[in-house]
């Protein structure tokens, strides 16, 4: 669970654990990079608009890197124009905030349902550049 904003990372990973998740939680998209290439995750759940990583450069790097991790984006403005022109980041849904705790976790549920993963995404154009890896190391 990625956001920089404390109050819906501590809401969003208290409903989850409730629900039954395991969770990690992280302040921006620079903290969750380093915590995703040190710890396996079965989804990443992550906020668009964050001041040192946004949401989708964090889902390009994991792209890049080859990781098949599956997502959710949330944000109080999904970046339709940003997602359309890069396809290959496939996305597997979108949270729009202000979203109501069943619409988290149906939209956890529907993307961690089995079978739901068989085709792996589609890999970055060639010429893409590869983004720096994050140097932080906290998970907060």
């Amino acid at each position: 669970m990625v956001d920089d904003n404390v109050d819906i990372r501590r809401l969003n990973t208290e409903v989850l654990i409730h629900a039954g998740y395991k969770v990690d939680a992280a302040d921006d998209g620079a903290v969750a990079w380093t915590a995703l290439q040190l710890f396996d995750y079965a989804l990443l759940i992550t906020d668009h608009e964050m001041p040192t990583v946004t949401g989708v450069e964090l889902i390009m790097k994991l792209r890049v890197e080859d990781m098949k991790l599956p997502v959710v984006l949330m944000s109080g403005t999904i970046p339709t124009e940003v997602l359309n022109q890069h396809p290959w980041l496939q996305i597997q849904a979108t949270l729009v905030k202000p979203y109501s705790v069943p619409e988290l976790l149906t939209t956890v549920k529907n993307v961690l349902r089995p079978g739901r993963h068989t085709r792996a995404p589609a890999g970055p154009p060639q010429n893409w550049q590869r983004l720096p890896a994050a140097n932080h190391s906290r998970i907060s």
